[in-house]
This record gives structure tokens, sequence and C-alpha cells, in this order.
């Protein structure tokens, strides 16, 4: 036998489907033989369908004639699809969307096979809006949705159409609900009517509105209304896979059909937080389904196990894959793509789950899709029940195997229940099926209440809440979640051994937390289902009070706490973590706006980012999902980042609306920047910093036009960012430090601020502007003008100056910040008392204004502890004593970082018992002594 004869009779042993068909039709062999090597591919797909157009020879088709070319395509498509599977040349993808092509081509051939006989007798359905014709839409939803069809599959289709009306042009008029309703009539017969050349698929129309007992088809208004009032949980992981296939994708009527539906199904399916409720729901929905699938499998003798629905079947990996998306669907759009290997291979690379995991789940899908067809391709049955006769599982592991490859049934077996069992214990895993340590929604003992010696005050708390209204206007289930919640965090707090004064402001925070959510119940199930979500919740409410108050604000955040190897990629990969944050920003706001729309949506999904990047940098900065918490300075490094990135995106975003409204070219960069000033300017930012901002652009100084054009820009940025939303703010700006200052202009010609700064003409700069600039960087907007800034910059810093001038000067201006910061209590401010952080930057400005002329590496905006040690390399100070005050300034930094996240509202401190801080203040003020020969202070 040559290597085709021996194909071939490997394809007939293992399907009789296929064997009947080649002995009906032998002329398919010399056909196969041609094509056997070639990938099943669209274009291979419509060759089979060019019999089914609607002329042949000349002659308009008649229905029958119609009817058996697309049979006859379909069989020839089986054949050639199972001829390479079974023989090992066609992947999984290739199987499954070759089927779901052929399904989407066969519906749109037959719409158009039908359309020209109702055309001629009814006229057509007519949008006057749009002035053109109204097409069927049907919905491919299902395994045709997801673009998987397999050998024997069903196609579930819903079928819609705009509007009501009348159609119009023909000898006799009809509603348009009954013109597709005929059309849908007969494209069902078309497709499952059975004749002497089989069947082209069955079709279900029971996911439609109303199931059975609605109508047909129905309008876009009707389905919203359905949506709005009757849409169920299930249906929401029914329509994640539901694509449109008619009109034909490409046209203009696909691309207006497909945004009109996806206006109405998106908030329907997806919701705009993270939405942690769908896990019970699911849970429930597969219990239902596997016990119906168990009651089927007891009812057929000889049909044990159900691939697809019974235990570590294809619908556990459906299912566990589309509770990701329809959690994560609303806020990250990569997730509302169909096909179940796209959104575990997403789960994956996002750190949702381990790679080894999503590796195993993937696996296992392909095993199981690949059994799946070896059963329904013996006879073209629809069923994935594997048999118990031992000759039919020899054989399926034969044909699993393939031709070359040595098989036994029981190696089979065991791979089959390897696969199954990981599938099993991944899904069990993720819907906690088997986790005793969920919480129990038992109602609490009525004579519970937190332990009075621990936690007195959250008893007080406690006992009004239990009287109060806010407890009795709550959902009997998320009013029992709320009560075992405050039981489990109470038990583990004292179990932990937690100090007294600790442990009761740590439940008191907790409070805080369940109050703020209580109505919400997606985030009481976070804590509900996974208990260490609890246990990170209650760490993060133990280490910071400003972290406490940030997530009740946010509590979108706990997602965080549940999924923390975030931190860990932000912490060794920074440079490709921010691109990812980027790429993944700009991704969400394409979704929802369009150039220069400032819609409130697009702020949101800003300040929703920034909740999310600020918080995982906190979550490392205490230590939480990561080996070791984060430095101050990395902690500054992020929320620089962050920063710069908001401001970026929001230039890029609200300047096409502005182009367009002085009719500029929108594609173009604007010769545009924000200088960012202060903490930004020196990448020290902390949690909840200001920004100091300047913004500069490159025109003619005469260009009046420029000016208002660009503080129209000004003006729009400034308001995405301060505004606040449902979602709440971004930041606030200070625009103080401009040229001239609040009395100056929003934006200042680059070429004009040059010349501030140069002290040329009558308007010119300070020197405590000039100690703001050693602190100035480009943030944001066109590199070119951030480039020229630079040169100003450096320029300015470089001139040589009167030292003692500057020295009385900067010594003057020192004692004002001083005076504006009084302290009469007896403790140390680490910020503004003489010896504290703000003598070591004054240090600083002052070495670099004085001595950048001789020193060039001065001039760079490299951080007060690096430009010490350049001093120092300079002989400029002491080497050990530019040492020593970087020391203390990290030092500092660090004490004012951590008094500010346990909620202090001034950074003070007793040095009585602070050895080390003593030492470093000491440090401090013998080097300003030693330059300023005077005191920072007035004393």
């Amino acid at each position: 036998m040559d290597d085709f004869s021996r194909q071939i009779a490997f394809l007939e042993r293992h399907s009789t489907y296929a064997q009947r068909w080649l002995n009906a039709h032998p002329e398919w062999l010399d056909w196969l033989k041609t094509c056997r090597q070639q990938k099943v591919d669209l274009q291979g797909i419509q060759d089979l369908l060019k019999p089914c157009g609607l002329t042949q020879q000349g002659a308009v088709l008649d229905e029958a004639q119609f009817m058996a070319n697309l049979r006859l395509a379909r069989q020839r498509l089986m054949i050639w699809i199972a001829f390479r599977d079974l023989n090992g040349m066609a992947s999984l993808d290739e199987v499954t969307h070759a089927l779901s092509h052929f399904a989407q081509l066969a519906v749109t051939d037959s719409i158009a096979f039908i359309h020209e006989d109702l055309k001629s007798r009814f006229g057509l359905p007519w949008s006057k809006p749009n002035n053109a014709e109204m097409p069927l839409m049907v919905v491919g939803m299902g395994k045709l949705g997801g673009l998987e069809l397999n050998l024997s599959s069903d196609i579930d289709l819903i079928f819609l159409y705009e509007h009501e009306g009348e159609t119009e042009g023909g000898p006799k008029s009809l509603s348009n609900h009954e013109w597709f309703s005929r059309m849908g009539k007969r494209l069902i017969k078309l497709l499952s009517e059975h004749d002497e050349n089989g069947f082209v698929f069955r079709v279900d129309m029971r996911l439609r509105p109303n199931g059975d007992s609605g109508p047909l088809v129905c309008s876009l208004d009707m389905l919203e209304e359905y949506l709005l009032v009757q849409g169920r949980e299930w249906e929401r992981y029914a329509w994640i896979k539901g694509r449109l296939i008619a009109p034909a994708p490409g046209s203009l009527e696909y691309v207006y059909c497909a945004k009109e539906l996806e206006q109405l199904i998106r908030p329907f399916v997806y919701r705009r937080h993270l939405d942690y409720g769908v896990i019970a729901s699911i849970r429930d929905l597969h219990a239902q389904i596997q016990h119906e699938a168990d009651k089927r499998s007891a009812g057929h003798q000889g049909r044990s196990r159900d691939i697809k629905l019974g235990r570590g079947g294809i619908r556990e990996i459906e299912f566990l894959a589309q509770m990701f998306q329809l959690m994560r669907g609303g806020t990250d759009p990569r997730f509302r793509v169909c096909p179940t290997l796209e959104v575990l291979s997403l789960i994956s690379q996002q750190g949702i789950l381990p790679a080894e995991e999503v590796e195993a789940l993937k696996a296992a899908y392909v095993f199981l899709r690949r059994l799946e067809h070896r059963i329904q391709v013996w006879d073209d049955q629809q069923t994935h029940y594997l048999p118990d006769d031992e000759l039919v599982r020899s054989r399926l592991a034969m044909s699993m195997a393939g031709r070359d490859l040595d098989h036994d049934s029981k190696s089979f077996m065991a791979k089959l229940d390897l696969h199954q069992n990981n599938v099993a214990r991944l899904f069990e895993k993720a819907f906690l099926l088997d986790d005793a340590s969920r919480l129990e929604l038992a109602p609490l003992d009525l004579s519970w209440e937190p332990d009075e010696q621990y936690f007195p005050q959250t008893l007080v708390r406690w006992s009004g809440w239990v009287d109060g209204p806010k407890q009795r206007q709550l959902p009997e289930k998320s009013r029992l979640i709320f009560d075992n919640l405050m039981r489990k965090a109470a038990e583990s707090l004292q179990l932990a051994g937690s100090d007294q004064a600790h442990a009761d402001q740590t439940l008191l925070r907790f409070f805080d937390l369940l109050e703020a959510i209580a109505r919400r119940s997606a985030y009481l199930s976070i804590l509900a289902e996974y208990p260490r979500a609890l246990l990170n919740v209650l760490d993060l409410l133990k280490a910071s009070q400003w972290g406490a108050q940030y997530l009740t604000r946010h509590p979108h955040l706990l997602d965080h706490l549940l999924h923390s190897g975030t931190e860990k990629a932000l912490i060794e990969q920074p440079e490709e973590y921010w691109r990812e944050v980027r790429a993944n920003l700009n991704m969400r706001l394409d979704d929802v706006m369009t150039d220069g729309d400032d819609s409130e949506q697009a702020m949101d999904i800003l300040r929703v980012t920034h909740h999310n990047e600020t918080f995982i940098t906190l979550l490392a900065d205490l230590g939480i999902g990561v080996d070791k918490p984060l430095a101050v300075e990395k902690v500054s490094d992020h929320l620089s980042a962050l920063a710069d990135l908001i401001l970026q995106t929001t230039f890029e975003r609200v300047w096409p609306g502005v182009a367009q409204k002085f009719g500029l070219p929108k594609d173009l960069l604007a010769p545009f920047a924000m200088i960012s000033y202060g903490k930004l300017g020196g990448k020290e930012l902390g949690y909840a910093s200001d920004l100091d901002l300047v913004f500069l652009y490159q025109s003619e100084e005469s260009d009046y036009a420029a000016q208002e054009i660009y503080a129209l820009l000004a003006k729009r940025m400034i308001n995405w960012l301060t505004s606040f939303t449902s979602t709440g703010s971004l930041f606030e700006i200070d625009t103080r430090l401009r040229p001239n200052g609040t009395a100056g202009f929003l934006v200042t010609n680059a070429e004009a601020f040059k010349k501030y700064q140069m002290r040329e003409g009558d308007n010119t700069a300070w020197v405590w502007e000039h100690q703001a600039l050693t602190r100035a960087r480009f943030s944001a907007g066109n590199p070119a003008v951030g480039a020229e800034f630079d040169l100003v910059r450096s320029e300015v810093l470089s001139q040589q100056r009167k030292i003692a001038q500057l020295r009385t000067e900067i010594l003057e201006m020192r004692r004002k910040v001083h005076a504006g910061h009084p302290n009469a209590s007896v403790e140390f401010d680490l910020k503004h008392d003489s010896g504290g952080m703000v003598d070591i930057e004054f240090i600083v400005q002052f070495l670099v204004l004085a001595y950048s002329h001789q020193y060039p590496q001065l001039v760079g905006n490299l951080g007060n502890i690096a430009l010490l040690r350049i001093a120092g390399e300079a002989s400029l100070i002491d080497q050990k004593i530019a040492s020593s005050v970087g020391d203390a300034y990290r030092l500092l930094r660090s004490r004012q970082h951590r008094l500010r996240l346990d909620g202090a509202e001034k950074t003070r401190i007793n040095l009585a018992n602070e050895p080390e801080l003593s030492a470093a203040r000491a440090a401090v003020v013998a080097l300003w002594l030693e330059i300023f020969q005077a005191p920072s202070d007035n004393e």
C-alpha cells in the first residue's frame, strides 16, 4: 500500500461515517488525494461552497438543489478534516476554525439565497435613518462564537434585526418582524433538515430571549429591554462567546451592526468593576450541570464517563476561563476574547494563575477536544461519552496515538485520568470547592460579640451596628457575610497574638472597610471566598492607616490582595512592567473613547489605573506579597514613574480634541511639555503628593495664537487630572512655580522661559526660582521641548555666581521657610526643623548653584544623596561628611515615610530615645554651619 492508501485505511478504520461517504462517492478519493497536504483554510472552504452560489450554469438554483449542494459541501469538508486530523496533519485550531468558518459561510450563503426570494415577493425591510436595507443579524453563540466547533456540533444562533417597521419595494408588504421571521425559519430549514445527503448543522435557538417560548427573531430594542429586565446570570456566560456572524464580516453593514450590538451586550455581560460575585454563581451552575450529567450517565448503559460535562471535563475548563472573563472583562478588554485557549494564555500572562497550572489546563483542553472529535467522527454523532467497551477504548487509543505510534488502552486511560484529575483539581481550587476555610454563611450565635478585653473600641462600634438601621437594610446574604467576616477577623487577630491596642485598631479599620463595601456583594465575595485575601487585608490594615483608608476609598483594589504576583514584577523588571502598564492603559482608553473625547469614562480609567498602581507599590512597600519590602527611594521612583505615565497619557488623549478645535493636525505631537518641580521633579513623590508643574511650548514669541492653543490644552489637562469623578481624583496640581507665578501666563513660550531664567529683560527669576530649578525635569509631552528645557536648565544652573551673595540669599530664604513652619513642641520635625530634610535640600541647592560652572557633573538631576557624593568627590565638602549627611537624608526620608503611612499629620519625633536620628541631625547641622556660617533658623 502507498502512503495515501494507508492514510485512507486508517481514516475508514476509525470513522464509519467517512467510510460510508467515500463508498457512496469514490470520486472524492482523487479530490482528497490532491488536497490532503493542504491546510483546511478559508479559501479551501470557499472553494467547497462554490456550487452553492445563487446560479449554476446560468440558471437560478432551486431550493432542493441549493440544499443538496450545501450538504455535499459539508460532507466533503468533514472527510477532509477527519482525514487530516486522524492522520496527525491538523492542529486543534485548524479543525475547530475550519468547522466554524464553514458554519459562518453556510449561514451567510443561505441568507443570500433566501433573501432573493423574499425580496421579489415582499420587498425589503428598510432603515430610514441609515437609508439602507436592514440586514438579518445572526449571532453565533457557544462554540460557534468562540471558533471552537467540534465535528458534530450544534450551532447556537440568535436572530436579531434593527427596529420595527414594514418592508418596502415589493408587490406585498410585511412587517419587519414577519419578514425576518420567515427568513429565520427558512434558514433553519436549509441548515438542519435531513435529506438523502444528510444535514448541514443542527440549529439550536434556545439561547434567544425567553428561549423556546420567545419569538424566533427580535429587534434590538426588545433585546435591550429583555437584558435589562429579565437577563439571567447564566446568560452573561452565554453572551461571552456571542459573535456576530452575519452580515458578512468586513462589510459596512457588519461594522454598523457589530457596534450597535456591542453597546447592548457589553454592559450586560461585563461589570465596570472586578466581579467576584460570579464565583458562587458559576459554582452553582456547574453543580446543576454536573448533577444532570450524572443522571444522564446513570441512564446510559456502557457510558460511564462524560468527557464534556463530567468531572474534569471540557466544561470545567470553559467555566474556569469564563469566570476570569466575567470577573475582569469589564476592566480589561483583553479578557473579552472568545476562544478558551486564548483566555487561558492571558490568565498565564497576567500572573493570575501559575504558568504550570495554565499549561496543564491547556494540555487537558487539547487532549479532551481531540478525544471528543474521535468519539464523534466514528459515526457523525453528537456524543461526549467514553464507552466502557474495552475494544472501543482500544480503538480510541489507537486513533489518539496516530497511525505510526504504539498504543494501548491502559496508557490511554492513564493519560485521560491524568488530564481530568488535573482539570478537576484546578477547577476545585479556583472555585474553592474543597476549601474548608472558605467562609461558612451560617447565622452568628446571637451572643457573639468582639472580646471586651481585646477589642473594647470595636465592641462599642459592634453594639451600635447590631442595633442600627444600616445592618437591617442589607440583603440577608450580605448581612451573613458581614457578620461572619467580623468574627473571622477577630479570631485571626487574637490567634496572631497582636497586642491589644494594635488589634483593636486593626479590627476598627476592618469595620470601616466592611461598612464601605457592605452593599457591594462582589467585594464582600472576595473576602468570603478567599481566606488568603482576608489575611492579606488584615496585614495591610495592621501595617498602615493610610493604606487602610486608601483601600476603604477604593475597594476594587481588594483584587490585588488576592493576586499578589504583580508586586514581584514591579520590583524585578520595572521597565518592562511600566511598558505593560502603559500598553494596557492605552488599550482600555482606546476601548471607550475617540480622539479628543473627554468623557468621564476615560477619566475613570486613568483614575483606576492610578489607584491600582499606587496600591501595588504600597503592597511592595509594606512587604505584602514580596520577600523584602521596597526601599523608600524605590517607592518614590515608582510613584514618580506612574505620575509621568498619567501626565503623558493625559497629554496624548487631550491634544487631539484641542487640535481639532483649532484645525491643526491631531496626529502630530504638539510642541508642548510638562516640566515637573519639587517632589515629582526630584523623583521623591509620596503617596499623596501634589504635582508642581510648569507648562512650556515652542513657537515664535509673536505667535499669540499659540498662546491661546496651548493655554486651552493646559486647562483641559488640568481638568482631566484634578476633576473628582465617580472613581475619585488623581492629583492636586500647583502651577505657581511658572514665570511670574500666579501673575504670569499659565503656559510659557520656551524662548521666553529661557530669557526669564537667564535674567534678561524686566521680569527675571529670583534665586529661589533657580533653587527650584535644581529639582526640575521634563516629565511628559513632546521630547523635543523636553530637550530644549534641559539645555536651558543646564545653562542657568551653570552660571557663575557670587558665592557670598548666593549664601546670604539662600540663608534668608531658608529662614523664611522655617518661619512658615513653626514648631512649638519639644519633638523634632523631620522635614522642617534645623538639621532636617529641608536643610539638606538647601545645602545641595547651594552647592549646585555655586559650583556647577566648575563641576558640570553637579547639573544632573540625580537626587540629593548622589549630588552630595559628587560634591564630596569634587572636594567641595569632606567625603565622609557627604556620606554621613547622605545617610541622614535617607534615614529622615524613611522615617517620614513610615509616619505618613501610619497616618501622622506632622512627622515629628521625640529624639530622647533615638540616638541614630540624633546623630543624623547633628551631622546635618554641622555641615550647614560649615557652609552657611550661621544656623538655618533665626535662633
